[in-house]
């Protein structure tokens, strides 16, 4: 259902909108990956949608530029209009403090849902926990970079480093 609405959908209204969108292509992997990961507990499901709303949204914010130029803009128009920001604003890489509060506000909304996601690293087994905390912590770590970016999403894609590949690896060992 994602796959099409990606073929169908080309922007969001509202976030409640766009929040089904990130269930339909990024939740429903998560909650597959539960049976992989031997999940333990019913509420395990909750956190796993949280992380996979999570890890979307972190895309979308990575993506924006991409998605433009395939004619498509995943965040919120309700949220655009808020912050008093056009789609024109973006094609043309305008970033003032409009952009900026846009932005921040659109990772605070995503933090929150990393902190909905956290609890899943417990229900989940042992041998499963170093890849599911690589997982969040890799997304975590691009969504990082963009604050430490001052949200430039615009005119450079934001990507891991080799060093954070490396970091992430070994500081995912203790959950064994």
């Amino acid at each position: 259902q994602g796959t099409e609405m990606d073929l169908t959908i080309s922007s969001y209204q509202t976030f409640e909108e766009l929040s089904r969108y990130c269930y339909h292509v990024a939740s429903t992997v998560g909650l597959i990956c539960l049976h992989i990961f031997e999940f333990q507990e019913v509420r395990a499901k909750e956190h796993a949608i949280a992380c996979g709303v999570a890890f979307q949204l972190t895309n979308i914010l990575r993506d924006i530029t991409e998605d433009l130029e395939r004619d498509r803009l995943y965040l919120p128009l309700e949220d655009l209009r808020h912050f008093d920001y056009t789609r024109e604003d973006l094609v043309n890489k305008v970033m003032d403090e409009r952009f900026r509060a846009l932005m921040a506000f659109e990772v605070k909304r995503t933090e929150t849902y990393y902190r909905k996601a956290r609890p899943l690293l417990r229900m989940i087994a042992r041998n499963s926990r170093p890849a599911f905390w690589a997982m969040l912590e890799s997304y975590q770590t691009l969504l990082r970079y963009i604050k430490e970016q001052r949200y430039n999403v615009l005119d450079k894609r934001i990507e891991l480093k080799s060093r954070d590949k490396w970091r992430i690896a070994l500081q995912s060992l203790p959950y064994w």
